[in-house]
């Protein structure tokens, strides 16, 4: 399949968009780092918002304080969950591992 021609205009659109959902994605990590919000938030959060669906498992760990590359991959590892799963992607009995573990 072809990869469609796009305008200048539309090229710079998709630009813009795509910078505002990494920013969009990285304020979610700082909110995950300072508190603000849970695991729990951003997978109700994943629901409605592409944002945080597409945030991934291991990048949202890595953002909680005291939680390392170890302890994340060991988390992901107990709660059977894919190295490169999306937020919007676990499944109930993943999401509820997780939040046992953390607790």
């Amino acid at each position: 399949m072809a990869i469609p021609q796009l305008s200048h205009e539309q090229r710079l659109e998709a630009l813009d968009k795509a910078a505002k959902v990494r920013r969009d994605r990285a304020q979610l990590r700082r909110d995950l780092k300072d508190g603000s919000i849970g695991i729990a938030e951003v997978v109700e959060r994943a629901k409605t918002d592409p944002v945080a669906a597409r945030l991934r498992v291991r990048a949202m760990l890595l953002a909680l304080p005291g939680v390392g590359e170890i302890k994340a991959d060991r988390l992901m590892e107990q709660a059977k969950i894919s190295p490169n799963r999306r937020v919007g992607g676990l499944g109930v009995l993943q999401v509820r591992s997780l939040l046992d573990r953390l607790s």
